[in-house]
């Protein structure tokens, strides 16, 4: 079998990214409208991590994040007078706990290393994940629909079903293998995998347009596929690697 890899992007909201100088990060005093500080954790100071500072105060939502210098050092710049929740994140890390916060004072983060692939795989971008999903054998194409192997008869080939599934169906709307989609909801847990899927995909406003993506492909057989996919993360399934953990730890 083959499995599929997304190129996905997560989205976070309103996200400014941002290259913070170390002459500013040493800069004294603190400035009113900035936020800075070190990340460290048992392993020392944590280098190329991301601080995210987080407000509803304002009348939209809204984000700021840096990552951390090679020091574990940060400074989050030009804030909005609000109150903020800053925390750190980092690949190979536990998150930090979730600091209040407002701009013009020092906040240093402690995250944990992750104990185990398990933990630091909650952390994976959601391609990672996805990337289990298994893919239908060349041999099985063109479908041959209901009464056969369940793939549409209009799927001639494996990569019109991944183009499909990458491109013209599922991902055009949003993101798969995120701790949402890779799971399945506590209300459809008494179903079985394909009709738990089923299901899932028929709720909501968008139910007619993510019904019509499975017919593309063919009901029976995606729904199976998406059902042995969540079934096997439930029961522990991991992605095989992961990104680089944070700092010296890579």
């Amino acid at each position: 079998m083959i499995r599929i890899l997304s190129p996905g992007i997560a989205a976070l909201g309103v996200i400014t990214l941002l290259a913070v100088s170390l002459s500013r990060i040493n800069a004294k005093p603190i400035i009113h409208n900035d936020i800075r500080g070190t990340v460290t954790s048992s392993a020392g100071p944590e280098a190329g991590v991301w601080v995210i500072a987080e407000t509803t105060d304002l009348p939209t939502r809204y984000i700021k994040e840096v990552v951390t210098d090679d020091q574990g050092r940060y400074l989050i710049p030009d804030l909005p007078k609000a109150k903020y929740t800053v925390w750190a994140r980092g690949y190979g890390l536990v998150d930090s706990a979730k600091v209040e916060s407002v701009p013009g004072r020092r906040v240093d983060l402690k995250p944990g290393v992750a104990p185990d692939r398990k933990a630091a795989a909650h952390y994976y971008p959601a391609n990672y994940w996805y990337a289990l999903l298994e893919v239908p054998g060349e041999n099985e194409f063109p479908g041959t629909s209901v009464g056969g192997n369940g793939i549409s008869e209009n799927v001639k080939s494996q990569a019109q079903w991944i183009h499909l599934i990458k491109t013209d169906s599922c991902e055009s709307c949003h993101q798969l293998g995120n701790q949402y989609t890779r799971t399945i909801p506590a209300m459809f847990s008494s179903l079985d995998p394909a009709a738990a899927w089923m299901r899932r995909v028929q709720s909501g406003q968008a139910g007619p347009a993510m019904m019509g993506g499975l017919a593309q492909l063919g009901p029976k057989r995606a729904t199976e596929q998406f059902g042995d996919w969540t079934t096997r993360i439930a029961q522990g399934e991991l992605p095989r690697r992961g990104p680089a953990a944070a700092g010296h730890r890579a």
